[in-house]
């Protein structure tokens, strides 16, 4: 959610002074109050589905020009700054470095099994693949019927059409990254 509502605070703010409009002038336009925005542009508040909708519909802007990033955006991720995707406490989490976006055919991700954990992935679909990399510990996959064991510094891909474990049979953390990719 941090990578959305950080392209809408740079997205806004950058519309906002293309336009050559205050803050005052975009409240006057939307509905939205002035301190909201400012707030929406700082990253400070995360701006309900409501607010977006006051704001592309004030503006006459697509709703992607609000949430997606641009192509030539320099865009860093903090991973101290980032709330788990998916986790289940004391098991594994999961975070999202760069999600879904209808422009790119790739997200990345990356994932944390706990000692003597694991987790169960469903499949992704055909022509879908993983590429992983171990950044610590030692991760066991299971994959299309095989088990493959993936140490600190080595990557594995694999298709994800079927259901895939990943497993932490170990008594340390294990963290790896995941680049998702389809045609």
């Amino acid at each position: 959610m941090e990578y959305i509502s950080q392209n809408v605070a740079r997205n806004l703010k950058h519309i906002r002074k293309t336009r050559k409009m205050s803050l005052e002038d975009v409240a006057e336009q939307t509905g939205v109050s002035k301190s909201m925005l400012g707030q929406i542009e700082r990253g400070e508040s995360i701006p309900t589905v409501e607010t977006l909708g006051k704001i592309v519909s004030g503006l006459r802007i697509p709703f992607t020009s609000l949430v997606n990033a641009a192509n030539t955006d320099i865009i860093i991720v903090n991973k101290d700054e980032l709330l788990p995707f998916k986790s289940m406490e004391g098991e594994y989490e999961f975070y999202e470095y760069f999600p879904y976006e209808e422009s790119r055919t790739f997200e990345i991700y990356m994932m944390q099994i706990y000692p003597n954990r694991k987790n169960i992935s469903g499949g992704h679909g055909e022509n879908t693949f993983e590429y992983l990399t171990v950044i610590t510990g030692t991760l066991t996959l299971e994959a299309d019927g095989k088990i493959y064991e993936i140490k600190e510094g080595d990557s594995i891909r694999f298709p994800t059409h079927g259901d895939h474990i990943y497993a932490n049979n170990t008594g340390e953390m294990v963290k790896f990254i995941i680049t998702f990719t389809w045609n």
